[in-house]
């Protein structure tokens, strides 16, 4: 161990230079995880001597794990365990240890998870639009590899892989696009919000054990402000039931809202003749978004917000829709009308959700909003903000 502090420090993260070689030489060592990559500590373990590396998670990373293709023996741990060894290793006169390799788990409970490193809300830029929109796998994924360089990506690593286990939204993004691009085939008249829809609706979100999605980060429960709608369904995205559509004239009138200059506009419109003057968004709320998000201004006198979304029926010709909303502490709400009726496929029926004050919290409050045919449930997340009075 680099280092008997309980707070990481040069030594303790196995930086560059920072190991007595005489202290580690035929050691196994204790590194911190953060700073430098996961896989250059394993390199300066190995350099001063060390035969072996337990890399512990620090209150950055929690209990999530991440798969290295590491240049020696090593071993990764979460925060907790990680505080355990360390005590071990401080209060043992003669601590031992072995690594050893007790196969591939399957069936992990709890999981999915939010990783750690996975993108987080709000949207600071406009609070009416919640993101992120989905979380999907992006843990320990196998993926092709290049055969340029090692699976470390260290110059000094001289192996060469035709595949490797990497993590990182990179390694979502793949996943997204190819189940739109599953969505595009089955339905090529849609639109990329229409996809999109799909794919925010038909998310869920809760795991294995059918608790909320837990944060690896904080080992708590996830929001909306982690997960967004869910975590990707491909089979479920592939029939929705209903989609909220959104046409490239109602992105134009979006950003009529965003206080944007003339010439920042027209960058958007291009060659085209599109104008604010005939805007028909009220608020950005108002973008017939899949996520719902409601943000009460500082003015306390205004006690009531209304939004409108349009939904589109992609099911069957005659469907039949109620509606179920979850209770809030801060707010009433109330859906206009609270059943949807159809009679054609690809009819367009609108509905209003009216947020009435009651009590402002402190931090937002999250719950959701589904549309039930008994077959279908089309469920947007809903994220209520109260910001601070004048």
């Amino acid at each position: 161990m680099g280092s008997n502090s309980s707070s990481p420090n040069p030594s303790s993260l196995c930086l560059d230079g920072t190991l007595d070689p005489h202290v580690v030489s035929g050691k196994i060592v204790i590194c911190d995880r953060g700073i430098n990559p996961r896989v250059q500590k394993g390199q300066v373990v190995k350099d001063a001597g060390g035969v072996g590396m337990i890399l512990t998670n620090t209150a950055a990373n929690g209990e999530e794990l991440v798969a290295d293709c590491h240049l020696l023996p090593a071993v990764a741990v979460g925060e907790m365990e990680g505080k355990a060894i360390k005590h071990y290793a401080l209060t043992n006169g003669k601590p031992t240890a072995t690594l050893a390799f007790l196969g591939t788990r399957l069936g992990v409970r709890p999981s999915p998870v939010v990783a750690a490193f996975s993108s987080r809300g709000p949207n600071f830029l406009t609070l009416e639009i919640l993101k992120p929109d989905v979380v999907a796998p992006g843990v320990n994924i196998l993926a092709a590899w290049t055969g340029e360089l090692g699976p470390s990506s260290l110059p000094t690593d001289h192996r060469r892989v035709r595949f490797n286990i990497l993590s990182g939204t990179s390694m979502s993004c793949p996943h997204v696009s190819g189940i739109a691009a599953l969505i595009k085939a089955r339905h090529p008249d849609w639109s990329p919000a229409a996809v999109k829809s799909a794919l925010m609706t038909t998310a869920y979100v809760h795991d294995n054990i059918h608790n909320p999605l837990q944060d690896s980060s904080t080992a708590a429960a996830s929001t909306p402000y982690d997960h967004g709608a869910g975590h990707i369904n491909p089979l479920k995205a592939l029939d929705p039931g209903l989609i909220y559509d959104i046409s490239a004239q109602d992105y134009f009138e979006f950003l009529c809202t965003q206080k944007l200059t003339a010439m920042q506009l027209k960058a958007f419109s291009k060659h085209s003749n599109m104008s604010c003057h005939h805007n028909t968004l009220a608020t950005p709320g108002d973008l017939n978004y899949p996520a719902i998000s409601v943000v009460f201004p500082e003015d306390t006198a205004i006690s009531i917000l209304t939004l409108h979304r349009t939904v589109t029926n992609v099911g069957p010709p005659a469907s039949h829709y109620h509606v179920v909303v979850s209770p809030f502490k801060g707010v009433t709400i109330k859906v206009e009308p609270k059943t949807l009726n159809f009679t054609r496929r690809n009819q367009k029926l609108s509905y209003k959700i009216s947020f009435t004050r009651k009590s402002p919290q402190t931090m937002p409050e999250f719950g959701g909003l589904v549309w039930k045919d008994g077959v279908h449930k089309v469920r947007s997340p809903i994220a209520i903000t109260w910001l601070p009075p004048f």
